[in-house]
């Protein structure tokens, strides 16, 4: 299996899930926590270098206040719980969007976060927390101030991204929702009706086999394959 992959997840469906169980919603948002941890443990063995999820969006201040007061406290306890763990098993955690809108408590517990875990390279955990991909654009835009770009220097001004290889979203919609816009340009997309705290790291290998056998070819005509070759991921 190829190595250094970027995976991003869009982890829908917990409110839902938790509604159809007859739970509240937060019950949901919090059974989706314990997902991304076991998630997170398989992603190495999996060939992931770098995971991308989206944990709350910017269009998400929209909702109940109670609801996104909720999830602001699991968000900040969740990073509390999951810095130790994260550091034993080598785990760097960078968390993406903007900050000035979002509890003390949280900045806080962002900030230790990327501390105690800034030495580790067994895997990049980013969290996308009020995330907009088209605000990222836009102010990356209003940086360049007219100067002619290639790609990779616009990249660089978006900050710490790379290209995603494969985007998957749980929950049975079939829409990017604002998340990593430019990095999903060649991502292989994969959409499943399990609702993310169903969502298993068997479910990940099975994405990422049903990627192993599309051909990505960047808009360039396929390779000839060696014998026994098996596109893209191995």
């Amino acid at each position: 299996m190829q190595s250094n992959l970027h995976v991003a997840i869009i982890m829908d469906g917990n409110g839902r899930w938790a509604t159809g169980c007859g739970l509240p919603r937060i019950a949901g948002h919090a059974a989706g926590a314990e997902a991304l941890r076991s998630i997170v443990e398989a992603a190495p063995a999996c060939g992931i270098a770098l995971l991308t999820v989206y944990a709350f969006s910017s269009d998400n201040w929209k909702r109940p206040p109670a609801e996104v007061e909720a999830l602001m406290t699991l968000l900040g306890c969740y990073l509390a719980s999951e810095t130790p763990r994260c550091v034993a098993n080598g785990v760097r955690m960078s968390i993406i969007g903007r900050r000035d809108r979002l509890p003390d408590s949280l900045r806080f517990a962002i900030e230790e976060a990327e501390l105690q875990t800034r030495h580790c390279s067994r895997l990049t955990l980013r969290l996308a927390i009020d995330y907009s991909a088209r605000d990222a654009i836009l102010h990356a835009s209003e940086k360049a101030a007219g100067a002619h770009l290639s790609r990779e220097s616009f990249e660089e001004l978006l900050g710490e991204t790379r290209p995603v290889d494969i985007l998957i979203r749980t929950g049975g919609e079939q829409r990017l929702s604002d998340f990593l816009l430019w990095e999903c340009a060649y991502a292989e997309l994969v959409f499943t009706n399990r609702m993310w705290p169903e969502f298993t790291p068997f479910d990940l290998q099975s994405a990422l086999r049903q990627c192993a056998r599309r051909e990505r070819r960047f808009g360039a005509l396929p390779p000839t394959p060696a014998p026994g070759h098996d596109h893209w991921l191995r």
